[in-house]
């Protein structure tokens, strides 16, 4: 008899618990704070927005591998995607959100087959987190606004700053600059 009042407090008390978080109001989406930019790389300023959290949108628009990276931290395979090598002129938007986040002046061939920057567009635009996967400390970047997996940053760069944002190529967007007329 005990055991029986206690799986129906248990059950109640679940169903309290339950019921309680439905009746929760939504969280508030978090804000970032980000630089804008056109396309052809000129500063609009900052802007404070909302973060973007669309997952199920994603999944529909994103290729898979574009998804597997951008929102499970998974990785392309080293020279496996057209553009890792690209030299021309542009910007680097996330695949995700758009926000601007790379410009093709600091991107240099680092002969690891992935796309190389020295510098992001603007600092705010990315965030870098510790990351402690296989057993080994690494700087992950992200995006600001989506929170999207770009890939890593080491300390193996070129001067100015020392720094390789070591992206992957399908969590990048080019938008080739305009030609001057």
């Amino acid at each position: 008899m005990q055991r029986r009042r206690f799986l129906y407090a248990l059950s109640g008390l679940s169903l309290l618990g339950s019921t309680r978080a439905l009746a929760q109001p939504a969280a508030t989406p978090r804000r970032v704070t980000v630089m804008r930019f056109t396309d052809d790389g000129k500063p609009l300023g900052p802007a404070t927005l909302d973060a973007v959290s669309e997952d199920a949108e994603w999944k529909k628009t994103l290729s898979p591998l574009a998804y597997e990276v951008t929102r499970r931290q998974g990785t392309e395979r080293p020279f496996s995607q057209p553009g890792y090598d690209r030299h021309e002129p542009g910007l680097y938007r996330c695949v995700c959100c758009d926000n601007a986040l790379f410009d093709a002046g600091t991107k240099y061939d680092s002969h690891t087959g992935w796309p190389s920057f020295w510098q992001p567009i603007a600092a705010e635009n990315v965030r870098n987190i510790e990351d402690r996967m296989f057993g080994m400390t690494r700087v992950e970047v992200r995006c600001a606004l989506c929170d999207a997996h770009l890939g890593h940053v080491f300390d193996d760069g070129p001067k100015p700053t020392g720094l390789r944002y070591c992206m992957n190529t399908v969590a990048l967007r080019f938008i080739p600059r305009p030609k001057a007329s």
